[in-house]
């Protein structure tokens, strides 16, 4: 079952084509990464799915429900984060989840979304750091255990502990059946902890891919550099894509499972070892030449 449907969707500021006609679905109990670098239409996309803004054309469903037309009953199935937090300043954390409470009601979980985000409530907004107005927002969302999440950049701000404890509340979320709609620039995120990824840049779907299939085409960068004599030769091998020599070692460049490399370093003594992630850009342009 589908629980988010875009259909044809397009949004056009002027001559800008913020979105240009995009179709996808997010099924029930998934977590669907939205994956873009900024300026890609992701949270345009967000907007138009909150009815914020109105469409050029196209249209966009959640529940089965219009996001137009019905867009008031929507936003009882759904938490939501934005990207740029807006609070009031006056109030206190507390304040802002009690105002939740009155529109929405009691909240079973508050308390231990409190804890494992290490919050303090009682500090006023204006007083709040980014990374705890992000903390905030959280909470405010997932709060009241709605049946969809869409969430704008959920972990930005945030130190590496954090971001973890929100992976595994979101897991726990979807274990439950609610469905997660993410937007993000950080692809190991998305790696980490969504099931598929709608790849956008410059207002289009460049692909949507499983988690797995979106491993098989990535690539990466392994520089390694030995401390005993080595041979290129035995790194040549399927997976390997490219191999550039530096002194003292090499830079392969592998593509999918780096494991039958790390396998046949184990050989050899090392001197030092890098691996590092393809960017976004080294994924867009995958797509792009296939």
């Amino acid at each position: 079952m589908n629980i988010i449907e875009v259909k044809n969707l397009k949004k056009y500021f002027g001559k800008i084509k913020a979105v240009d006609d995009i179709s996808f679905s997010v099924k029930k109990g998934e977590i669907f990464g939205f994956l873009g670098p900024n300026g890609a239409g992701k949270t345009t996309t967000i907007r138009l799915f909150l009815d914020f803004i109105r469409p050029t054309s196209g249209q966009a469903f959640i529940k089965g429900l219009d996001c137009q037309k019905d867009s008031v009953e929507i936003k009882k199935y759904v938490g939501y984060l934005s990207g740029e937090i807006r609070l009031y300043d006056k109030w206190s954390g507390k304040e802002h989840i009690e105002f939740i409470e009155n529109t929405r009601g009691k909240s079973k979980i508050k308390k231990e979304l409190i804890r494992k985000l290490d919050f303090n409530p009682k500090m006023r907004a204006k007083y709040l750091s980014s990374g705890n107005k992000q903390k905030l927002g959280l909470i405010l969302a997932l709060m009241h255990q709605p049946e969809v999440l869409i969430l704008d950049e959920p972990t930005l701000g945030l130190d590496p502990l954090l971001q973890n404890t929100i992976y595994e509340i979101l897991e726990d979320f979807r274990k439950q059946g609610t469905t997660v709609f993410m937007s993000s620039h950080n692809l190991p995120e998305v790696e980490r902890v969504c099931d598929r990824a709608g790849i956008i840049k410059e207002g289009k779907i460049v692909g949507i891919e499983t988690i797995e299939q979106l491993g098989e085409k990535r690539l990466r960068r392994i520089e390694v550099q030995f401390k005993d004599k080595y041979k290129k030769s035995d790194f040549k091998f399927n997976g390997v894509e490219n191999i550039e020599e530096i002194a003292d070692g090499l830079i392969l460049t592998v593509r999918g499972d780096i494991d039958p490399v790390v396998k046949k370093l184990a050989k050899y003594k090392l001197h030092d070892l890098e691996i590092s992630h393809a960017t976004l850009e080294d994924v867009f342009l995958e797509f792009y030449q296939h």
